[in-house]
């Protein structure tokens, strides 16, 4: 049984083989590299990138994968939309941590793009429901430029610090997949959450659950949330602040 993953960068390719090996051994993970539907997204938004996502997941599930998961955060709305359709789950990464994040009152996401982030909130809106939860959102400075010219020591570092100055929090989202390693950098007592273990795990249990259990939209249509909520209010989630600057 093959889980196919949809990337926007090759940095999560290693990522996810070694925690597939930590935690899921001898999983079988098919890796899809599209670094140009990021560019696109961020250029045009993620709905520009809807159709070619949904082909290129359409052929994963004609290779013959079980189930797919999307890495990048920015497009994982649009991915995620395409379960119905194609009749297997497709999960974004960010889900079980976004459920993870809103059972505390106040949250602080960190993105190192600001494109980010609307996705982001309306992810932990979506899974706050009715609950009242205040989100900070804070986009890290400079990390993104250190990101692209391929310093990758640096770009932790600076979301480390980022979540190291975070006081007024009961816990801390790493926005990006590709923050993940910064986690282990901090020396804050606030609860720090990244996304790909508790992502890959959902998508290694949505693999091996028998195919009787899925009926399209239970892992996401195009008009509800997943597991078949209805869509919170607007404005559920409150965005106190956004501090910091885009590179």
């Amino acid at each position: 049984m093959t889980l196919a993953l949809l990337h926007t960068s090759p940095v999560h390719v290693p990522v996810f083989d070694a925690l597939r090996d930590a935690d899921h051994p001898g999983f079988a993970l098919r890796h899809l590299v599209r670094e140009d539907l990021l560019a696109q997204a961020r250029e045009a938004g993620p709905e520009a990138v809807a159709d070619r996502t949904g082909a290129l997941l359409a052929g994963a599930v004609a290779d013959g994968a079980r189930a797919v998961l999307c890495t990048c955060s920015t497009i994982g709305a649009v991915a995620e939309a395409w379960s119905a359709e194609l009749g297997v789950p497709v999960l974004r990464v960010d889900r079980p941590m976004a459920a993870a994040a809103v059972t505390r009152d106040r949250v602080v996401v960190l993105a190192a793009v600001a494109d980010t982030l609307a996705p982001t909130l309306a992810l932990l809106a979506e899974e706050a429901g009715n609950r009242p939860v205040e989100v900070r959102a804070v986009v890290v400075g400079g990390a993104w430029a250190r990101f692209e010219d391929g310093d990758h020591e640096g770009y932790l570092d600076l979301v480390a610090s980022a979540a190291d100055a975070v006081t007024d929090a009961d816990v801390i989202v790493l926005a990006q997949a590709s923050m993940a390693g910064a986690a282990a950098r901090t020396a804050t007592r606030v609860p720090v959450l990244s996304s790909p273990r508790p992502g890959l795990a959902a998508a290694a249990a949505a693999v091996t659950r028998p195919a009787s259990t899925y009926c399209g939209g239970v892992f996401g249509t195009r008009s509800g949330g997943p597991t078949g909520r209805p869509r919170p209010p607007r404005g559920t989630v409150e965005e106190a602040t956004r501090t910091g600057r885009t590179t």
